[in-house]
């Protein structure tokens, strides 16, 4: 698949309006399942339950918390607040995800599609996603921009950026350690800022994540041997991954933790190809070294440049696999201020993709399947 025909597949993805678990959701899917089927390649189109976003959970979790700052009962508060804040950890930490079973819930829809040899001893899943996410004051960069062309070497230096979702546990932290009033902002300006999300329009989703969907096409059509391999592109992973957990529970059972590796796509038209050493919302998970390490070697014998040593303050579908146990890698894309380039933005489009290093990624991800191979 050349440059032109990777933007070609952003394009009409993009054209589709794809909120988590939304009918235009399903509409990308079905499309994506159609180009993978026109390969030749068998092809899963699967429901799977999900909420659809995460402003809803987290801001009546920090409701909870401000009934319980203006409670007058010391014992209120601090089960409120325990409460509240165990059930955010929860969810952003992709666990149980316990508080969203009270919820309102739809449908998003996976796509899964089988490549390589179906025989081979090994097994690499590649996943992607189709949803998009809504945009929001938050994700505003003009200061960081501003940082960056006052003191460059401040990132130049960094090896993430100050993970957000802190700001969210706030409320319920400081209302247990007796700060009333400072919780119960922290959690007041946790609700705004929700509230601004899920009232802003869904963003057009060229980078995140439909330069990941490109590059899962484009390795279909390469010629994978003596590994099976598994594509697979979610829906509402911008709601916290819940369409790659639904994945996993239906999926997970038949999957070898020792002969199964997963590697995880996301932004990749930002300019800067990166193995990410680890992430999460809250707590740093870390990828797996021998699954990093390799994909370093391939890419130091194909001449792609590739970041090491940095830190994701955000999370991704990575993160469900390497919760279950399965060695797992998270292959991104930066731009200069190693950032996601357009990050939830509405600039999100495909004119501002770097289609070179979507690419290179497609090379990269050739090379790493035939690496795995070897190892059987």
């Amino acid at each position: 698949m050349s440059e032109g025909q990777l933007r070609e597949v952003v394009e009409h993805l993009a054209s589709i309006e794809r909120g988590s678990a939304s009918p235009g959701e399903h509409e990308a899917a079905a499309w994506i399942a159609d180009r993978l089927r026109a390969l030749g390649l068998r092809v899963e189109v699967e429901d799977e339950p999900a909420h659809g976003g995460f402003w809803w959970p987290i801001g009546l979790l920090n409701a909870a918390t401000l009934v319980g700052a203006a409670s007058s009962r010391p014992w209120r508060r601090r089960l409120l607040a325990a409460g509240a804040l165990a059930l955010l950890v929860d969810d952003l930490d992709h666990r149980s995800r316990a508080f969203r079973r009270l919820l309102p819930r739809r449908r998003a829809r996976n796509v899964t599609a089988y490549a390589g040899d179906p025989d081979a001893p090994r097994t690499v899943v590649v996943v992607a996603h189709h949803d998009a996410a809504h945009g929001g004051a938050i994700f505003d960069t003009t200061l960081l921009e501003a940082v960056f062309e006052r003191w460059p070497a401040v990132v130049q230096r960094a090896k993430r950026w100050p993970p957000v979702m802190w700001g969210v546990v706030l409320g319920p932290i400081l209302t247990l350690l007796g700060k009333r009033r400072a919780g119960a902002a922290a959690s007041l300006g946790a609700i705004g800022v929700m509230v601004d999300i899920g009232r802003s329009p869904v963003v057009p989703g060229a980078n995140d994540n439909l330069s990941a969907v490109a590059v899962l096409l484009a390795l279909a059509e390469r010629r994978l041997e003596g590994i099976r391999v598994i594509l697979v592109s979610t829906g509402a992973e911008e709601s916290n991954s819940e369409g790659m957990q639904g994945w996993g529970r239906r999926h997970f059972p038949e999957l070898d933790k020792a002969t199964t590796t997963f590697i995880a796509l996301e932004t990749l038209g930002s300019g800067h190809l990166v193995i990410a050493e680890s992430e999460g919302f809250l707590v740093q998970h870390a990828y797996t070294d021998r699954v990093k390490d390799l994909a370093n070697r391939v890419a130091d014998a194909k001449g792609i440049e590739v970041w090491r040593g940095l830190r994701n303050a955000f999370a991704s579908d990575g993160q469900i696999p390497l919760h279950a146990g399965y060695p797992s890698m998270l292959l991104g894309g930066l731009d200069d201020m190693k950032l996601p380039a357009n990050y939830h933005k509405p600039t999100d489009v495909p004119e501002r993709l770097d289609l070179a290093c979507m690419a290179q990624a497609v090379d990269l991800l050739e090379g790493v399947v035939a690496a795995l191979a070897d190892e059987a």
